[in-house]
């Protein structure tokens, strides 16, 4: 069912289109900044940061498919073909299959959804996303009993994501959810941003977005989605566990062993521009520490 959550956000504390993807505006933040997200707090965005031209839009990203580089996605998802694009929906599901993107969304109210989104290595913005909620796809499909996670994987096409011929990560990038996560209505599956169709570079033509959680866990450009009853695979936390655990919630708290997590930079908040405290679940705290409830966040993290 659509509409079960609303934000407290408002266009408001959007980042402007203009300032969103701005490589130059960006890189003034600081050497220290290392990569993507969103924020907390109810400042203004315009007030706070200046609008960058449309020529420096969505040239700052993680999508190490298309290079390591910030720029590299902006510059090379352009190979990417997005449609026809098909999804396999698999595993402890009463109707598994490979669905066309256009079966996916069929029936599907796509919702604006401003959401704070943080990333892992202590940069921020508020993103307005359009999509739906996972759990509306997974009671489609139908979940099994026995199902306790999701996993995900992105496509993996040699011949249009360059990245993938060097082996910084084991290919195919993969995600996974605990099926309470999954389920939770905050979790989206994310078609576009503004308003308007998912940018390439951005996970086109549907990602993951789990606001409560560091950014690389809403994963792009989704072409497996598969319920299990096992943990599993999760790229980063395979690639290095004692940095990057399989929840990876956001947490203040539990710094990144080469940095802290207390707090933040909000992109395009220029170079002067104080850093802001990082809030527990990025802000959803109300919404989320339920499912946690009982479990050493220092231990899984």
């Amino acid at each position: 069912m659509a509409h079960r959550y609303t934000s407290d956000l408002t266009w408001a504390d959007v980042t402007p289109r203009s300032v969103y993807m701005n490589r130059r505006q960006l890189m003034a933040g600081g050497a220290a900044l290392l990569g993507a997200g969103m924020i907390g707090g109810r400042a203004r965005a315009q007030d706070a940061l200046e609008p960058n031209t449309f020529e420096e839009i969505t040239t700052y990203n993680n999508f190490y498919e298309f290079g390591t580089g910030k720029s590299d996605p902006a510059q090379n998802a352009h190979t990417l073909t997005t449609a026809p694009w098909q999804i396999v929906i698999d595993g402890l599901v009463d109707n598994p299959g490979t669905y066309s993107f256009e079966q996916v969304v069929e029936g599907m109210t796509i919702e604006e959804r401003i959401y704070r989104f943080r990333c892992v290595e202590a940069w921020s913005m508020v993103i307005p996303w359009n999509g739906f909620e996972l759990a509306d796809l997974l009671q489609r499909v139908g979940v099994q009993e026995g199902a306790r996670y999701v996993a995900f994987e992105t496509a993996m096409r040699p011949d249009e994501m360059p990245g993938l011929r060097v082996p910084v990560l084991d290919w195919p990038y993969r995600e996974g959810l605990r099926l309470d996560e999954a389920m939770h209505p905050l979790t989206l599956l994310a078609t576009g941003l503004y308003g308007e169709p998912m940018p390439n570079q951005n996970g086109a033509p549907i990602r993951l977005v789990v606001p409560w959680k560091y950014g690389f866990k809403s994963i792009k450009s989704i072409v497996r989605i598969t319920l299990t009853a096992e943990e599993p695979v999760a790229t980063w936390n395979a690639t290095q566990p004692s940095e990057y655990g399989f929840y990876s919630n956001v947490n203040p708290n539990v710094d990144h062993p080469r940095w802290s997590q207390s707090s933040e930079r909000r992109i395009g908040g220029g170079l002067f521009a104080a850093r802001q405290p990082t809030l527990m679940f990025n802000g959803y705290e109300n919404e989320v520490a339920s499912l946690y409830e009982g479990m050493d966040l220092s231990e899984f993290f």
